[in-house]
């Protein structure tokens, strides 16, 4: 059984594994302060899900634009990284706490994960947070999960929770994932133009539909706006996991929107097992391939990349890297785990598999990136 619509996201059957992610706009007002009330209701809901059979995890930002009135910051903490980096440590505390003592209320422990991008692209710590996350659900706690902007530089972040949710929904093999905001879901345009509809449904994130959206975010408060929503919903549909943006601004807003079947979902694509998934939600590389037509096609039929059809390599990278593919014209086409570092690479680009043996001097691997390690997009 799968996730079809709205209503199916409260379907244990359906989803008995769901992601919430709720963003700063929502947990604190324009003054700094939490919103208790609207928190409230939230964590009644999530104990309600509890008590269906679903598990949960929620991933919550807000420690910035919290700790920076806490700490009188000026620019809500984002003026400088050390800015932000000091108003998430304090900022963290208040909200962890909060959470638990939300919780508590309802006879739920709430864990803290805190993350940083590296801990999900490095393969080891990937695996290692997935069981610290598979561990505190099987314990029936509530793993509360954000960003760790305290240690995090520019270079290293996922940048904003929503992509992050789609990660941790993958890692942990969830069903369905909840991108709360201020906004119904996506519109054809920008919601307050003329005519502007709502997209009820998406079978694929396209070209087309990424140029619905609107960058940024419209409280201010946020990292995050539409086009990092559709960023997610491509992480979330290639892993199989159902993706819906609802409005959360409201009380007991998942209710709401899923009462009154109010909100834009995701359906998957596909389902890539657990590697292959991990390679798709990869957001960061030590380099590329470029490749010819033919094999831009060959790799599009389910083949694997030989040398013969890479026409340049980029960055610095090792053998057992995750890279990009980029056809002819520069566009990323896939993602994959590479048999050769780059020297090697340069060495064999263009080469047929007799000649790449001559040249290396021993027996070629059977491809650059083999098929069972490389994702298409």
């Amino acid at each position: 059984m799968t996730i079809e619509t709205l209503l199916d996201f409260r379907d244990v059957d359906k989803c008995p594994r769901l992601v919430i992610k709720i963003g700063s706009a929502l947990l604190i007002h324009r003054d700094g302060e939490p919103r208790f009330d609207w928190l409230r209701t939230v964590a009644h809901e999530v104990a309600g899900a509890r008590e269906r059979g679903q598990e949960v995890i929620v991933v919550a930002s807000g420690s910035v634009a919290l700790g920076a009135a806490m700490l009188e910051l000026p620019g809500g903490g984002r003026e400088t990284l050390a800015h932000a980096q000091a108003a998430a440590s304090v900022g963290q505390v208040f909200l962890a706490s909060t959470w638990a003592q939300m919780f508590a209320e309802h006879n739920l422990k709430a864990g803290q994960v805190l993350l940083t991008l590296d801990d999900l692209e490095n393969r080891g710590r990937y695996l290692n947070a997935r069981e610290t996350l598979r561990e505190l659900l099987k314990r029936g706690a509530v793993p509360i999960i954000n960003e760790n902007d305290t240690t995090a530089t520019h270079e290293l972040r996922f940048g904003d929770n929503d992509r992050l949710a789609a990660r941790v929904a993958q890692a942990t093999d969830s069903d369905g994932v909840l991108l709360l905001t201020d906004v119904d879901g996506l519109y054809n345009k920008h919601p307050e133009e003329p005519g502007a509809e709502l997209l009820t449904e998406i079978r694929g994130v396209t070209p087309e539909i990424h140029a619905m959206a609107t960058g940024g975010s419209g409280s201010g408060m946020g990292s995050g706006g539409m086009s990092s929503k559709l960023l997610a919903a491509e992480i979330a549909e290639r892993a199989g996991i159902a993706l819906a943006i609802i409005r959360g601004v409201e009380d007991y807003p998942i209710g709401r929107a899923l009462s009154a079947n109010l909100g834009t979902v995701f359906l998957p694509k596909r389902d890539d097992n657990a590697f292959k998934s991990w390679i798709g939600g990869r957001m960061r590389f030590n380099g590329s391939l470029r490749v010819d037509d033919g094999a831009a096609r060959a790799l599009q039929n389910g083949n694997s990349l030989l040398a013969a059809g890479v026409v340049a390599v980029f960055g610095k990278f090792e053998r057992g890297d995750v890279i990009a593919v980029e056809d002819a014209q520069g566009r990323m086409i896939a993602k994959g785990m590479v048999e050769y570092d780059k020297a090697e690479c340069e060495k064999i680009m263009g080469l047929r598999s007799e000649e790449v043996a001559h040249t290396l001097g021993h027996v070629p691997r059977s491809a650059v990136i083999h098929r069972d390690q490389m994702v298409m997009l």
